[in-house]
């Protein structure tokens, strides 16, 4: 069975994608290649470790990708979570299907400790529903 090349696309790499990625990695099996990457790689923030963390998901390893590390790459699925990432995603080699999860960036909410960890856990919440509706949909048969 050959595994199938998955990218996650966002704008800085940090968060959503950085999610996306250790979630299909660890739950999709050996089915996936799995890689993420951004427009403007930021560094992986701080509460996506700490979130990934709670669950289990080590982020050991992970750091911030451009898109130009893979742009000679072919993947089955490119999958951007942001408008921003979507339009300025380029097209990679290859039959690639482009998914669209447009997932709101919990970089932006405002507040205390408690209110900002609490919407970077939704986000993965939210990523881990969505990675494993992917999985059960897209396995390679």
């Amino acid at each position: 069975m050959e595994k199938e090349n998955v990218l996650f696309v966002c704008t800085g790499n940090s968060v959503r994608s950085q999610m996306a990625e250790a979630l299909l990695r660890n739950l999709g099996g050996n089915k996936f290649n799995v890689f993420s990457a951004g427009t403007t790689p930021a560094g992986v923030h701080k509460h996506t470790i700490t979130v990934m963390n709670e669950i289990g998901f080590s982020m050991d390893g992970h750091r911030s990708k451009n898109l130009n590390e893979y742009k000679d790459k072919e993947f089955d699925y490119v999958i951007p979570l942001c408008e921003v990432a979507a339009l300025s995603c380029p097209v990679f080699p290859g039959k690639n299907e482009r998914l669209n999860w447009f997932i709101e960036d919990p970089i932006r909410v405002l507040g205390d400790e408690e209110r900002r960890l609490m919407a970077f856990r939704i986000t993965r919440n939210i990523l881990r529903k969505k990675i494993l509706d992917f999985i059960k949909e897209k396995s390679p048969k």
